[in-house]
């Protein structure tokens, strides 16, 4: 009986053992800009699998209207062999919509200047978050400029799958010029006025309609529509049904998962 049990207690061992560790570091500056806030809040945290190399690389932008939020791993992108980037960036009405992007896009530009120094691959970056994380990702994507600013084409993003992302002009950008968040605007700052045929894989993930934030849902399904219109070929649209703009977020990863294990059977074949 003790030898049974000295075996068991081994195997238990070895398979602790041979599981793979995963690290994260916290606070990092991302940020050349100066400025007691810039220097306060341009942060981000890493979460890297020990001793791996060629990882994708997630950089996932927190949700909370643009006005409110912390930098976050998410759980359910733990464990799954993946370097995870969670980024703050400044938020209104204490900045312009113009300097969040800015901010933004700098840590999508440091996670291509820093990503295989924790195992990730360049060449794999999927740009993500939610509600208005999943905003500012849909305008790096479909709005060049922001990212050109430091030296990155947009088109190198590995795929964009944004969660219950606005299409249109986020609603406290609105709020900022004395609008109600009912008064829709499409203007350079809505993700559909830059449709285009030629970015990344774009999935556009959302709660059910009915339930969902001021008709995010359907902001999304128009956006795939013009996407495919203008004859964009990897644009997928998913609705969540029975979720709510906060509930779709768990059920979400699924979607993300599956869309990264099938991007990389792609590179295999």
């Amino acid at each position: 009986m003790k030898k049974q049990i000295l075996i068991v207690t081994m195997l238990l061992v070895g398979l602790v053992s041979g599981a793979q560790e995963y690290n994260t570091v916290k606070d990092i500056c991302y940020t050349a800009k100066s400025g007691a806030y810039a220097q306060e809040r341009l942060k981000l945290d890493v979460y890297y699998p020990e001793g791996t190399k060629d990882c994708p690389v997630i950089v996932w932008f927190h949700g909370g209207g643009i006005e409110a939020g912390q930098k976050e791993i998410p759980e359910k992108l733990k464990g799954k062999g993946y370097v995870v980037i969670g980024a703050n960036y400044r938020l209104l009405p204490k900045v312009t919509i113009d300097k969040t992007l800015d901010d933004a896009a700098e840590a999508v530009a440091w996670a291509f200047r820093h990503a295989a120094e924790y195992g990730g691959d360049p060449k794999k970056i999927v740009v993500t978050g939610h509600s208005a994380g999943g905003y500012l990702g849909m305008l790096l994507c479909l709005n060049k400029q922001w990212l050109k600013t430091y030296g990155v084409d947009a088109d190198d993003i590995w795929m964009y799958a944004p969660f219950s992302g606005q299409a249109v002009t986020h609603y406290n950008v609105r709020k900022m010029r004395g609008m109600s968040p009912l008064q829709v605007v499409i203007d350079e700052y809505a993700p559909i006025y830059w449709v285009r045929s030629d970015c990344p894989t774009f999935v556009l993930i959302c709660g059910d309609r009915e339930e969902e934030l001021f008709g995010r849902y359907d902001e999304n399904q128009y956006l795939a529509r013009m996407m495919k219109l203008v004859g964009h070929k990897q644009t997928y649209l998913y609705e969540i049904d029975g979720h709510d703009h906060g509930a779709m977020v768990e059920p979400g990863f699924h979607i993300l998962d599956a869309h990264i294990k099938r991007l990389l059977e792609e590179q295999k074949n």
